[in-house]
């Protein structure tokens, strides 16, 4: 029996030929004829691929809700498109996604696609590009490119901030006779309030969902059934209205209040004013350059306005230039080791269930990405990342909403998760395939440059000046977590957490003049606090790789 797509596909592509179309191939991230080939030409004389594959999604335990958001967009996509003209070839492929357009190049000739933004899928469409079976333009979703982040090159090291001054130039965004509105180029420094229960956070937006999006949950639930995180379809937007309705939601209930509140975190809102509109940004259901051209003619106060163009013309474009340069810190002063298969995060051995991603291997030349580890930081990821309460209240708040949600916001992947990840000397590569598999914004251009190159500070200084570590004092300030813990802030395990990890990483830091203050506080710490560092760390590290819950009275002496 064809599913409600299918007939529904069927149905709408009904009197369309697809005799003498110009054919593209538009992958899971690229659904969109607002930019590219397919806004360039009338409907009637294009023809579009769309490809699903199940081998995709079972490669790594994504997470169901970024399953469920791909799948339903790139359907309702198909459908939007069949029913503007466009003749639709959909297939569903066991296997990667240069299978599928094998198949289809005696039937439609030369096939045009916009370039892909993910490496692995670059890396699986190789071969047909070599032999001129797909011929790749630029991406145009992009807003920089790679010379704009060779232009700011030192030392073979590159800064956002300059990559950001760059392009306010190039552009002329929120610039005045050439000089920056307000007198300066970030109003970071104004962006760093605390949040006290007031304004009230907007309540995150509902969908109905369709009977195509309904299809789908039942499909993930059925099908990759093994995955983890929640799966709602109250909370997936698939339409592009649904996409064109979460932007309005964000520009008049979130945009506001953006920037004083944008480093806070809660545990009464995962998101407070961030706009969540990444995981439709990353595949092109909004686009960046509309995004931009509308916080722009909004009338907002100036530091919230800088503050969001900062995330989308400065830090988003920055990590994918970056990330392309380096071929995935595969080359160059990024060169690191590189896994021959995916990993899951320890997310196989926490549930029972395999994803061995090697068993696949042998369909195309893929691999589990880089894995620099300047750190030399080699624990697993313990089971607290998986939903096994820790008593730590921070990591289990925010590990929570990322499984029920596959969100939270920017300070809290950087601030709680990555931190925590670097404090407990949780390998790298470990954590980054887990912020790869739980968020439904990830994939490998964003996720691997922010966890590895930013969070972890694995590739040492080549993008950012310092570790981004702090003990509680941080998160105490910065969030409400702290309220709600088993342990008392002033005499929390995460700030001797903070000591120890100086003290281990001591070589590979004490040049560093952006950590000059610490590293003079830890010369000065008493050789007794600094063994009651050691011991919090190899306690605390025993006690979440056990799988058990800290508590206060194991950490007294």
């Amino acid at each position: 029996m064809p599913s409600k797509f299918k007939t529904l596909l069927t149905e709408c592509s009904r009197g369309l030929s697809q005799e003498n179309r110009k054919w593209f191939y538009l992958p899971y991230d690229q659904v969109t004829d607002r930019i590219g080939p397919l806004s360039k030409l009338p409907p009637q004389e294009c023809g579009i691929i769309l490809v699903e594959s199940p081998w995709k999604a079972a490669r790594r335990p994504y997470h169901k809700q970024k399953l469920a958001l791909i799948l339903s967009n790139l359907r309702h996509f198909a459908l939007e498109q069949a029913r503007r003209g466009v003749a639709v070839k959909h297939m569903v492929v066991n296997g990667p996604y240069s299978q599928a357009l094998e198949q289809l190049l005696s039937e439609v000739g030369t096939v045009t696609m916009m370039e892909a933004a993910e490496l692995e899928l670059r890396k699986d469409l190789q071969g047909l590009v070599d032999r001129g079976a797909l011929q790749v333009v630029p991406h145009q979703g992009w807003l920089a490119d790679v010379e704009d982040l060779l232009a700011c090159e030192k030392d073979g090291k590159f800064r956002m901030d300059a990559f950001y001054r760059r392009l306010r130039q190039k552009t002329n965004i929120l610039m005045e006779a050439g000089k920056p509105q307000g007198g300066k180029y970030s109003f970071d420094s104004e962006n760093r309030l605390p949040w006290k229960g007031e304004p009230q956070p907007p309540a995150v937006p509902l969908f109905s969902p369709d009977e195509i999006t309904k299809e789908v949950g039942a499909l993930i639930e059925s099908r990759f059934a093994r995955h983890p995180g929640q799966l709602s379809l109250e909370h997936l937007p698939a339409s592009q209205a649904d996409a064109d309705h979460l932007w309005q939601w964000a520009k008049e209930n979130c945009l506001p209040h953006f920037g004083p509140y944008e480093d806070a975190m809660s545990s009464r809102s995962s998101g407070l004013f961030h706009t969540r509109i990444s995981p439709l940004l990353n595949i092109h259901r909004i686009l960046p350059g509309q995004v931009v051209e509308d916080v722009m003619n909004m009338d907002l106060p100036l530091a919230s306005k800088e503050g969001f163009i900062r995330q989308v013309l400065g830090w988003r474009e920055f990590v994918r230039a970056v990330h392309v340069h380096t071929d995935g810190f595969r080359k160059g002063r990024a060169r690191a080791e590189i896994r021959s298969s995916p990993g899951d995060a320890g997310y196989g051995a926490w549930s029972g269930h395999s994803f061995d991603g090697s068993q696949q291997e042998n369909l195309f030349s893929g691999d589990g990405g880089a894995a620099p580890n300047y750190l030399d930081s080699h624990e697993d990821l313990p089971p607290a990342f998986w939903g096994q309460p820790c008593g730590l209240n921070c990591l289990d708040h925010v590990v929570q909403d990322v499984l029920k949600e596959g969100y939270s916001h920017h300070i809290t992947r950087l601030m709680i998760l990555c931190n925590l990840g670097t404090l407990l000397d949780i390998e790298p590569r470990q954590l980054s395939d887990w912020f790869w598999v739980a968020y439904a914004d990830a994939y490998d251009w964003v996720v691997e440059p922010n966890v590895l190159a930013m969070g972890t500070f694995s590739l040492a200084d080549m993008i950012t000046t310092k570790p981004y570590v702090s003990g509680a004092a941080y998160i105490n300030k910065m969030s409400d977590y702290c309220r709600s813990c088993r342990f008392d802030p002033k005499s929390c395990p995460v700030t001797r957490l903070y000591w120890a990890f100086l003290e281990r990483k001591w070589e590979k830091l004490k040049d560093n003049q952006r950590l000059s203050m610490p590293i003079n506080s830890l010369k000065k710490r008493s050789p007794q606090d600094k063994e009651k560092d050691r011991a919090v760390f190899q306690k605390l590290t025993a006690l979440l790789k056990a799988g058990q819950v800290a508590i206060p009275e194991q950490f007294t002496q």
